[in-house]
Formats: structure tokens, C-alpha cells, sequence
């Protein structure tokens, strides 16, 4: 084992996820630029992004340590719905998805000193109904649509827009559990897990 990983997010979402997994990890904050290039697809930005986070935050690392970075972006076919700007951003970004499937692109990646970068991208797409101006306004007010890819949480308020999805549930909230478990079982001296 080799103690703990170092999370290279600053999401309280990504820490909440990260403990039901029973994984030993502190945070590393880590500030790069996040715009998608031209014609970037969905995917190929968030697993970009998920590299460029673990391998900045490498340099903060223990010797030894296992990094991860995660990114999460939503998508109308090839539209990118990042984090809203501010409000008259957000209720855009729900104007966009109501009545919609969209799809919720996650890219994963584990990175040590000495190692090759190992990466995922995990995908999920969302079925939400249509959503009045009267119930985007009152969602707006709660606050909860800032910081969040797409401007919405499924995890709080906005589970009343979603009637259904297709794939991994964590992913929406910002950290697929599945595939990072998998992948964590894969590495050589994989972080340490707490006793169950």
C-alpha cells in the first residue's frame, strides 16, 4: 500500500463520493485552464482535463503516491455545458436540457511519479422533462445551480427534473465509483482503504 491519494479537485461532491469508496485521501487543489479547444469533443476534453489535473498535482505529491484527477462536463450532442458563469448563464444551460436527454461525460486519472498516467472516460446519458420558467427561476434562487457542469445537481433539488438515466449514477454527481474502483484495484500499490 502507499498510504493515501492525493485528490486533485477541489469539489466537496468528488470528497463525498471519494469516502463511500473507504479510500485514505487529502486534497490538492489545482488551477488550470478548463476551456475546451476547438471542436474538442466532449470525451477527449474531459479526459484532457482529468490528466492535466493529476499530473499538476504530482508535483505535491508524497513519493510513491497514486494522484487523481477527475473532470466532468455535460453535453447536448456536441455542445459543451460547462459550470455557469452566472445566473443568466445557468438558466440557459436549463433552458437547453429541459425536455432533453443529455449526456454526462466524466474523464478519470491516476497518475504517479515514475508511472504512466492511467485514464478512463465514463459516460451517462439523462433524461430530464420539461421544466417551466416559473421552476427554473425558483431553482435558480436556491443557489444550488452554481459550480455544477450543466447548472444542475441531481444529487439535490434537480432529482425532480431527471425522470430517468442510463448508466452510472455517481458520474452525474461527479465521480463515477464503479470505473474508479476498478481501476484503483488495477494499480500497483493501490491507496490505502479504511476497515469496513
Amino acid at each position: 500500500m502507499s498510504g493515501t491519494l492525493l485528490l486533485a479537485s477541489a469539489s466537496p461532491r468528488r470528497r463525498e463520493l471519494l469516502a463511500q469508496l473507504g479510500v485514505c485521501f487529502r486534497v490538492a487543489v489545482v488551477d488550470i485552464d478548463e476551456s475546451p479547444g476547438p471542436g474538442e469533443a466532449p470525451r477527449d476534453l474531459v479526459l484532457r482535463l482529468a490528466r492535466g489535473k493529476a499530473e499538476t498535482a504530482l508535483a505535491g505529491s508524497e513519493p510513491g503516491q497514486w494522484v487523481l484527477g477527475a473532470d466532468t462536463v455535460v453535453a447536448v450532442g456536441a455542445e459543451i455545458l460547462g459550470k455557469p458563469e452566472d445566473a443568466t448563464a445557468a438558466a440557459t444551460m436549463l433552458e437547453r436540457l429541459s425536455g432533453r436527454v443529455h449526456t454526462v461525460h466524466s474523464g478519470l486519472a491516476l497518475a504517479r511519479s515514475g508511472c504512466a498516467t492511467r485514464v478512463d472516460a465514463v459516460r451517462t446519458r439523462v433524461w430530464m422533462r420539461d421544466i417551466a420558467a416559473e421552476e427554473i427561476a425558483a431553482y435558480l434562487a436556491t443557489g444550488e445551480p452554481m459550480g455544477k457542469a450543466g447548472a444542475y445537481a441531481i444529487q439535490g433539488r434537480a432529482a425532480a427534473f431527471v425522470r430517468c438515466l442510463a448508466g452510472s449514477y455517481s458520474n452525474v454527481v461527479g465521480l463515477p465509483l464503479f470505473e474508479l474502483d476498478a481501476m484503483l484495484r488495477q494499480i500497483p500499490d493501490p491507496p490505502e482503504r479504511l476497515a469496513q
